[in-house]
């Protein structure tokens, strides 16, 4: 067991991309061995802590100061309710930590609670370094998992061939969506006047006002989220299957064609130079950019950087399907299925990711949007802070936000071949028809070297 162990590890360490987590095997049903020849559905249950045992649990994650400061205030609240648990805070860097959780699971160090990327899903979960919490999050009495985003819940299933469906091996530590966000003083003074949900805007719309508000060194949006405009118009990267390319159909050459026009043609968004000068984040924090794509993350910066009034907007529809669409991310919270205390590290990630107090230090630090629904749009709603329209955060999760097409693929190779020349399209040395017919082949290649991982780890 440990060679084949070994194996899949070595497999698994070649496909990492970015930064992420993930000894156990699959049979060739598809349904994963444990060391004690269990298959998934019959995994050992979480134990209930036993009386006053003292309990060290290991947990390891990645983040910025604030978020550090964050989760070690969690943390101190969650053995002030367990006093027979400690926990043992690791930080590790984000461009570090896929690197670090392979040498501890190769070493058998794997901690007992841990980040885990949504892009590390499947590549974890298929050699058996993430515990099934489907059992625990039904009997649980931390949180009701009805009150949960349904969507930031679903992404953590993986059934053996895509997420979305099947056993669940994280929760969500956060969700993030990513809205409009727009200077109110620059659209007061152009004469623009924002959407609304019941009269919402369409692509024209957003041109049109971007055209009003680039004005000198003033421009009027930011480069338009690609993924938005795609899905709205009824075209993705790859076929359903996920395992075709689908970027060379005429509705997605059309999106990807007007993005790259905001800039190239209608020059409303900065030029690639000025971006590399000064980034549209820093440019709309000083007041020299009408709107952009913010996720919810940011909203301390908003808070703490902007000298004038903001706002969000839902993200425009397309003007053929009348639709909308944008992605939405998360990071998971995970159990590694050797910790000696299943139950402590369970009750762990629930608390980090669902426990009230903790949900309102982080929506009231502008950390996140409550992943708890009532308190997202009872209290948080009500917050007498900005955003005013709280909605264009709100309606991302509950209603058109999507989990990002690279995240639902094995690895992300094709991805980063994909965007590797966009810039071209972007700044009007190719058609987004030329850019994508040149690069369907490699894209497709690098897809399929994705399924054949996949396929020699089931």
């Amino acid at each position: 067991m440990k060679k084949k162990i070994a194996t899949l590890l070595v497999i698994a360490m070649g496909i990492s991309v970015l930064a992420g987590c993930g000894n156990k095997t699959e049979d060739n049903t598809g349904n994963v061995e444990t060391e004690n020849n269990q298959t998934e559905g019959q995994e050992e249950e979480p134990q209930e802590s036993v009386g006053d045992e003292q309990v060290e649990l290991t947990f390891m994650g990645w983040g910025n100061d604030s978020e550090v400061a964050t989760f070690r205030a969690m943390i101190d609240a969650y053995e002030e309710k367990y006093p027979n648990v400690s926990v043992d805070y690791i930080v590790v860097p984000d461009s570090d930590y896929d690197t670090k959780m392979q040498n501890m699971i190769a070493a058998g160090e794997q901690p007992d609670a841990f980040y885990c990327g949504i892009d590390y899903v499947m590549k974890y979960a298929a050699t058996g370094n993430l515990y099934d919490l489907s059992s625990y999050v039904e009997s649980n009495d931390l949180f009701d998992v009805d009150n949960v985003w349904e969507n930031a819940i679903n992404i953590y299933r993986y059934n053996g061939t895509g997420l979305g469906e099947g056993p669940l091996y994280a929760l969500p530590k956060d969700v993030s969506a990513f809205s409009v966000v727009y200077n109110k003083d620059l659209f007061e003074a152009a004469g623009v006047t924002p959407p609304t949900e019941d009269a919402p805007w369409d692509w024209n719309d957003y041109l049109e006002a971007a055209q009003k508000l680039t004005n000198g060194d003033v421009y009027g949006t930011s480069m338009y989220s690609m993924e938005s405009a795609v899905w709205s118009n009824g075209a993705d990267w790859l076929d359903d299957s996920l395992t075709k390319v689908a970027f060379t159909d005429s509705k997605f050459v059309e999106a990807f064609q007007f993005v790259a026009d905001l800039r190239s043609v209608h020059h409303v968004a900065p030029s690639s130079s000025e971006e590399t000068s000064l980034s549209s984040y820093d440019r709309f924090m000083q007041g020299k950019l009408g709107m952009m794509g913010v996720g919810s993350w940011a909203t301390a910066d908003l808070w703490n950087q902007c000298e004038f009034e903001w706002d969000l907007m839902d993200w425009p529809v397309s003007p053929n399907t009348g639709e909308r669409a944008v992605w939405f991310g998360s990071a998971g919270l995970a159990v590694s299925p050797e910790s000696e205390h299943l139950e402590e590290a369970c009750n762990l990630i629930a608390f980090l990711a669902f426990n009230e107090d903790a949900q309102r230090t982080s929506y009231t630090t502008g950390m996140s949007v409550p992943t708890l629904k009532d308190m997202a749009y009872g209290e948080y709603a009500e917050m007498d802070k900005a955003p005013v329209n709280k909605n264009g955060f709100l309606n991302v999760l509950d209603d058109y936000g999507r989990l990002a097409t690279q995240s639902r693929t094995f690895n992300q190779e094709w991805w980063s071949e994909f965007n590797s020349g966009v810039d071209a399209v972007y700044n009007g040395e190719m058609t987004a028809q030329e850019y994508c017919d040149s690069v369907a082949d490699s894209v497709q290649a690098l897809l399929d070297k994705s399924l054949e991982q996949q396929n020699a780890l089931k």
